[in-house]
């Protein structure tokens, strides 16, 4: 285990006193006044199935004043506690509701930023492509939650019911923490909070959202810029950097595979050069693997897959990075090119069948795809309830596991899609028996203005313009 530094790099100034939203401030009608915080309320519907709803009460009423705490400082010993993720918890609740974007540093100076994305980052870069979570102990429970994008108060929720981060309880997040929603820069450093705290307890897995292109599309990189005005450009290269570290995947219990997107080809053979001849200078050789070439790929060949780039190619040698983090399961059988997004796969239930037995797997858990994207996927499931079985195989089950409600947090239409969130959680024996629980998102949402054109762009990540992520690189 890494520990975090044990001082901080060289500070700004002091931020000023922290009070609560000038409301005459220009930016003032990107913050909510005086929203309460919600109440959680949770009810069982069945057995292997629970939904919960939430609610605002007037008896727990935010106060106007911040928590004490503020501006969040670095623990002197460069070791964080339970109450110290919590007391940053407790900021980026109130915060939300009565601090205006571009008064963020007040809430979390610079320095504190750079210490916990730095301690996170050291972490995530020595872990493995597949993160393996095994020797669970008999009383351990295992949850599993897909995208959250940027959600605050539905994730601080989801830990509420699920239950915080602990020696018996391990999380698995399939990455897409931020973008589309507002306060993707505040999930993603309470998870890295999580990851720091306890980094053999919370795995955090990559999404396709944690890239360059992505981030510059759908609101991330202006959210950061909002909130850290002129060191805007610094906190987000560091995002970057700490996006290319996350691993692609995990193994829970030899079990259960996650994954963001799901499954990924077989590296492409590159063909060895014939030596040049005097006599045949000009001899053609073909590069290109064909479509019908295509097979899946092992574990051994996703452990040695180079995950460190900014965005995953959609060419080349190094693909595997781009499948998993972009590939969609479909009812056809057999294994595609993507063509809907561009980029990654498409596997049918046949895939899914020989993924599972050839690593004598019970299960695979990915997400990556909301109501809007299902909402145009003929044969599969609708993601209302935050999940759906989309394989059903002899070995298995493949399942999409989606959790942000209400979802996206700004839509275009008139009509919303209203779905629920869900996480799954795996216990003992096998670690292989989903059990899932679906909840309602925390209402009413502080109000707040969006970080990217949501009219114009497209919800489900269709018709990627390639051009634009190769010049990210």
């Amino acid at each position: 285990m890494s520990s975090p530094p044990n001082s901080l790099p060289p500070s700004a100034p002091d931020p000023e006193p922290l009070s609560a939203v000038d409301e005459n401030a220009p930016d003032a009608a990107a913050t909510v006044g005086d929203s309460p915080p919600q109440e959680l309320i949770c009810s069982t519907t069945t057995t292997a199935t629970t939904t919960s709803s939430s609610s605002s009460s007037p008896s727990d009423r935010a106060e106007d004043h911040p928590p004490s705490d503020i501006p969040i400082s670095w623990p002197t010993d460069g070791q964080l506690s339970s109450e110290w993720v919590h007391r940053l918890i407790s900021a980026f609740d109130w915060s939300s509701r009565h601090v205006a974007p571009s008064r963020f540093e007040s809430v979390l100076p610079v320095p504190v930023f750079d210490a916990l994305v730095l301690a996170a980052s050291k972490l995530l870069h020595k872990e493995p492509n597949c993160v393996s979570i095994g020797d669970l102990s008999p009383d351990s429970a295992v949850v599993v939650v897909g995208d959250v994008h940027g959600q605050l108060h539905d994730v601080l929720l989801l830990f509420r019911e699920a239950g915080f981060p602990s020696e018996n309880r391990y999380f698995v997040f399939n990455g897409d923490y931020v973008d589309r929603g507002a306060w993707g820069l505040e999930t993603f450093l309470v998870l890295l909070a999580w990851k720091v705290f306890m980094p053999h307890r919370v795995f955090l897995l990559r999404g396709n959202h944690e890239s360059k292109y992505c981030t510059s599309v759908y609101g991330f990189e202006k959210e950061v810029l909002a909130k850290y005005g002129d060191k805007g450009k610094h906190a987000y290269r560091k995002c970057l950097g700490c996006f290319e570290g996350l691993p692609l995947a995990s193994i829970i219990a030899g079990r259960v595979y996650t994954a963001h997107g799901g499954l990924f080809r077989s590296n492409p053979v590159t063909p060895t050069l014939p030596k040049r001849s005097k006599r045949k200078k000009n001899r053609k050789v073909n590069l290109h693997q064909e479509t019908n070439m295509l097979a899946l790929g092992s574990l051994d060949e996703l452990a040695k897959a180079r995950r460190s780039v900014l965005d995953p190619p959609w060419e080349g040698q190094n693909l595997i990075p781009g499948d998993v983090l972009w590939s969609d399961p479909t009812m056809k059988p057999g294994l595609s090119p993507n063509k809907e997004r561009g980029i990654g796969l498409l596997w049918g239930p046949d895939c899914t069948e020989s993924f599972l037995k050839r690593f004598q797997l019970k299960l695979i858990i990915r997400s990556h795809e909301g109501p809007d994207a299902r909402e145009k996927r003929p044969g599969l499931g609708k993601m209302d309830e935050g999940y759906t079985i989309d394989h059903v195989t002899e070995s298995g089950k493949l399942i999409t596991l989606f959790s942000a409600p209400d979802y996206p947090q700004f839509q275009a239409t008139e009509e919303r899609y209203k779905n629920k969130g869900a996480y799954i959680v795996l216990k003992p024996p096998n670690f292989d028996e989903p059990e899932f629980h679906s909840f309602d998102a925390v209402t009413p949402r502080p109000q707040v203005n969006p970080y990217y054109d949501f009219e114009d762009v497209i919800d489900s990540d269709e018709d990627l313009d390639l051009a634009s992520m190769a010049n990210n690189d």
